[in-house]
């Protein structure tokens, strides 16, 4: 279909459509006019390779798109239009000129970056907490169904009979790792955290072995090094417990406890993977219960005389 019959046919079905839309899309030529739209990358991308080509209402489409990426992945192509103020038949050509079949393959493509961690999503609050709710609730079911075959138990007793322990996490993984180096160092002794603030990870790991273990927590969006740090540690013998999310099923690590941190909204949800380090801590515990109370009583002592802790009436040896 050209680009003016296009237009035309928009024009009869939108009620709302402007002429002039029309008459300067049908000015700018047909799709193939255009220099040809890139096969690879994200839309942000294809748009600034191919802007100057674009018509001026394709423009202003391209242009309400990069102000709007984060609701890609939810919004239509009338959406669009409607917002932007140019028909639906313009943003249409706009997706065939930047290499998408229809607006549905470009939500599609935002929906597989939401599923790497990328934050798209609905940029406006809604009042409806259920969804929120539900999903947290999924997240939950799926962690502790994957835990039902005794991989917990096996990642413990790693732990507990360990010589060393290093919990390892980078960038969105790091305030888990440190959370669950608080928990562990409550319960045995030297537990370790990498890496240290505005440090390399490679100076925590030089020297373990096959006594020793690492507890790498690696959600999506790892750092390019991610992997490399597994082969590293599989070279030396190193036995690894990873924490993380489905992307990460691909590393051979000696278990893999897995939890979901799907969200609706534009940021992934830790919810379920701090319910997991509360279960990962107790089932450590367990494993040398008198040893550990020992170690969490002395812990506790210490708070006290070096007076660390806030008291208030029944708290005494709470959690962390």
């Amino acid at each position: 279909m050209s680009a003016s019959a296009d237009a035309d046919a928009d024009a009869v079905t939108e009620p709302g459509h402007v002429p002039t839309d029309a008459a300067a899309d049908a000015a700018a030529g047909a799709p193939g006019d255009a220099a040809a739209a890139p096969a690879e990358g994200g839309i942000r991308d294809r748009i600034d390779s191919g802007y100057g080509a674009l018509s001026p209402q394709e423009q202003r489409a391209a242009d309400f798109i990069l102000d709007h990426l984060d609701d890609l992945a939810v919004v239509t192509a009338t959406e669009i239009a409607e917002q932007s103020g140019v028909s639906k038949a313009t943003v249409s050509r706009l997706f065939r000129r930047l290499g998408f079949t229809d607006a549905q393959e470009v939500r599609e493509q935002a929906r597989a970056a939401r599923g790497r961690g990328v934050p798209v999503g609905p940029t406006t609050a809604s009042g409806d907490l259920a969804p929120h709710a539900a999903s947290e609730q999924r997240n939950l079911q799926r962690m502790l169904d994957g835990l039902a075959d005794g991989r917990l138990a096996e990642a413990a007793r790693l732990v507990a009979d360990a010589q060393r322990v290093v919990v390892v996490g980078f960038r969105n993984s790091y305030p888990v790792a440190m959370h669950l180096r608080q928990q562990l160092v409550q319960v045995r002794d030297d537990v370790r955290l990498a890496p240290q603030p505005g440090q390399s990870v490679g100076e925590e790991l030089v020297g373990l072995g096959p006594r020793d273990v690492v507890v790498l927590v690696g959600f999506r969006r790892r750092p390019a090094g991610f992997s490399g740090v597994v082969r590293s540690l599989a070279e030396r013998g190193v036995p690894v417990v990873l924490v993380g999310d489905a992307s990460a099923r691909a590393a051979e690590v000696a278990v893999r406890l897995e939890c979901p941190v799907d969200s609706p909204s534009p940021f992934d949800s830790y919810a379920a993977a701090m319910s997991l380090v509360a279960l990962f801590a107790a089932a450590v515990l367990a494993e040398h219960p008198r040893t550990g109370r020992t170690r969490v009583g002395d812990v506790t002592g210490l708070y006290a005389d070096l007076a660390e802790l806030e008291q208030r009436p029944g708290t005494e040896g709470a959690g962390a």
